[in-house]
């Protein structure tokens, strides 16, 4: 059964349309400080500002209470209006695009404390190009996903989760080049690690956001594209 994106907005009840509604829109809420929270993280480390990195860390705390209120909200929708269909799947695909948000702070959070460590060492680090480039497809993956959501635009949840083939072809050069560089320079070892954590967690922010476009064709489609290849994910979209 298709989704009907004006469907909940016809309840008999205001009420359900109302707490619908509001799920949807703590989610944006959340989405919007994680992507606050990612920009400071990569600032933090790119200009060798510490205390941006520092709050980049400890606004994970504020995005953890985030997802335990919209997922308590969630919990609490279905025990009382038992929805079904594409009420239902809405509930579950915010349930799960929130948890991948969540996901996507605790990364923000290890770049921010990797940002304050690299700051401190006060040496231009070997990487930052190659961090400023995968940085800047993640973070438009990330924005990308949530305008996707908001509009239930499965053609644009399609177009982000065919960014991450090339957030992953650009991880694994930069992992091949700082592999070399520490061969040839084994004082740089600590260092270049910290940067490779750092392209690491970036790497994995490209995941989340395509999962969260999972999440929307998902509701949108009501078919489970979690494993599903880009081919099969095209497909899913035309049906």
């Amino acid at each position: 059964m298709a989704f009907n994106k004006d469907a909940h907005s016809d309840h008999i009840s205001q009420q359900f349309n109302q707490e619908l509604e509001a799920i949807k829109t703590h989610m944006m809420t959340m989405g919007g400080l994680v992507e606050k929270q990612l920009s400071d993280a990569i600032q933090g480390l790119l200009e060798g500002n510490s205390e941006l990195g520092e709050q980049a860390r400890k606004n994970d705390k504020v995005t953890n209470e985030w997802e335990l209120n919209i997922e308590e909200q969630c919990t609490n929708i279905i025990a009382r209006r038992q929805p079904a269909a594409s009420d239902l799947r809405l509930i579950i695909a915010i349930s799960r695009a929130v948890n991948d948000l969540e996901r996507i702070g605790d990364e923000a959070a290890r770049i921010g404390k990797l940002a304050v460590s690299l700051s401190e060492s006060g040496e231009t680090q070997r990487g930052y190009s190659e961090v400023r480039h995968i940085s800047s497809l993640v973070r438009g993956m990330l924005h990308d996903s949530l305008n996707a959501f908001t509009r239930y635009d499965t053609d644009l949840a399609y177009q982000v989760a065919s960014k991450d083939k090339e957030v992953d072809e650009e991880y694994t050069s930069a992992m091949r080049s700082l592999a070399t560089y520490m061969m040839e320079d084994p004082r740089a070892i600590t260092r270049t690690l910290n940067v490779i954590w750092v392209l690491r967690s970036l790497e994995r922010v490209g995941d989340h956001s395509r999962n969260i476009c999972q999440h929307l064709i998902y509701l949108v489609k009501g078919v489970n594209v979690s494993h599903s290849t880009l081919k099969q994910l095209k497909s899913t979209i035309e049906q």
